[in-house]
Parts: structure tokens; C-alpha cells; sequence
């Protein structure tokens, strides 16, 4: 699954039933273009792919020709949330993928994100650990001394993951954001996205 797929059963989510143009206007209101490579066709790819897949229920409206309506299934409330837990857990995701996770965190009780970003710094420190370890055995094996940079390089972002992930961590724990479990309006219910985005820029 990708970051658009999780985006797209986020937002249908959201406003419990809707249709492509409405889903793909509010991810242009979130600023998507700047953080995700999700395009206009594959927004309505997604929408038809998760339909197939029985996660999303597709149903035409009689008073709007050719216009698909979409609601989320049993199915794909499950797989949104074990697309967002995977997307904000694991370290190894492009950047797109963690992103998507960050805009739909709220979904999620203020416990579970905590033990989902506990779980992400956990992982996080011990591939900045391998690296480290990685790193001197290399220097030991008189690798030419220029593959350092590399070395270095991973190590910095292994390090800025790691400050970054810990931060992010101690300002949920204190309260920050409102979750699922205290109100978010959108994320903790299903359908409770009211007001419609501002229609996307051509």
C-alpha cells in the first residue's frame, strides 16, 4: 500500500462518504504537493483499487451522472489503521509514507501514539547503533578514507531521526495535539468531516 492509499482512506474516512473531486480538494488544502508525489489520477486510481479490494464501497448517485460516491468498509477502517500504525512505526519508509502518517496522526488515541512513536525511537536508536558499529569496523578494515563521508552522512540523519522522532514522542505524551479519544473532530469518528475544502487550484 502507499502513502496516496492511506491518505485517500484517511480522508474518506473522514467524511464518511464522498466523492474523488471532494478527496482530492482536501488533500490539495493540506498542501499535499509540497510533501507527497500524489497526483490527480491517482487519487481516483486509488479510490477505484480500494473499491476492488473491498476496503471502500463505490455507489453512483442517481442525480449527478457519471459521479462515484465512496464510504470506508469494515475491511478498510482496519487497513487504515494498520497502514497508519506501519507508517509512523517503521523507520524504513520513503519519506512520502511518513508524512501521510503525520497528517493523519490524530486518528489515533493518545496511548497508541505513544506506543507508536516509542516503538519508532526504539528502532530508530538501534539502526543509529548498527551504523556507528558499522562505521568502526570499516575504519578498522582500511576502507579508503573518503567512504567516511558516507558513513558520516547516515550517521547525521540517524541522528536527526532519533532527535526528532524523541521530541515529537514527549510533546504527545504531554498533551499535545488533540487525538481520537479527546474530540478530534474528523479523526475519532468516522464521518464527522463537515465543511467541504476550498476547491483544488488548477
Amino acid at each position: 500500500m502507499s502513502a496516496t492509499q492511506l491518505l485517500v482512506l484517511g480522508v474518506v474516512r473522514g467524511f464518511g462518504r464522498t466523492h474523488g473531486y471532494r478527496v482530492r480538494a482536501e488533500l490539495l488544502s493540506w498542501g499535499i504537493d509540497d510533501w507527497a508525489n500524489v497526483k490527480p489520477g491517482s487519487i481516483y486510481h486509488a479510490l477505484r483499487q480500494l473499491a476492488k479490494a473491498g476496503l471502500l464501497t463505490a455507489s453512483e448517485i442517481g442525480d449527478w451522472p457519471g459521479r462515484v460516491d465512496y464510504s470506508v468498509t469494515p475491511a478498510g477502517d482496519a487497513e487504515f489503521f494498520r497502514l497508519l500504525v506501519d507508517a509512523l512505526q517503521r523507520p524504513e519508509h520513503r519519506a512520502d509514507m511518513l508524512s501521510a502518517g503525520l497528517a493523519l496522526m490524530p486518528a489515533l488515541s493518545r496511548g497508541r501514539a505513544v506506543e507508536v512513536l516509542s516503538a519508532r525511537l526504539e528502532a530508530l536508536q538501534a539502526q543509529r547503533a548498527a551504523l556507528r558499529k558499522n562505521a568502526a569496523a570499516s575504519h578498522a578494515a582500511g576502507l579508503p578514507p573518503h567512504l567516511g563521508e558516507l558513513r558520516a552522512m547516515r550517521t547525521r540523519y540517524a541522528d536527526l531521526g532519533v532527535d526528532w522522532t524523541r521530541d515529537l514522542l514527549e510533546r504527545v505524551r504531554a498533551g499535545e495535539y488533540e487525538m481520537a479519544d479527546e474530540g478530534a473532530e474528523g479523526f475519532g469518528t468516522p464521518g464527522s468531516w463537515r465543511a467541504p475544502a476550498a476547491p483544488p487550484v488548477s
